[in-house]
């Protein structure tokens, strides 16, 4: 069975773990209406997405 050889401590656990965190969620702000949104999504409000009308805007 493996047994580690010593301890491994809180602090060198976490500084191990602090790379597998998720990533905080990345907004862009609309060149058109300067609403934000994530990037390479369509703009909700106005239904647009990379200069062309996808869906019908939201009232």
């Amino acid at each position: 069975m493996a047994v580690p050889k010593s301890k491994i401590t809180k602090s060198r656990r976490g500084m191990r773990r602090s790379h597998d965190r998720l990533p905080a969620a990345t907004y862009i702000e609309d060149a058109d209406s300067g609403e934000l949104r994530r990037p390479h999504h369509i703009d909700l409000k106005t239904g647009m997405y990379r200069g062309k009308q996808i869906l019908e805007p939201k009232d």
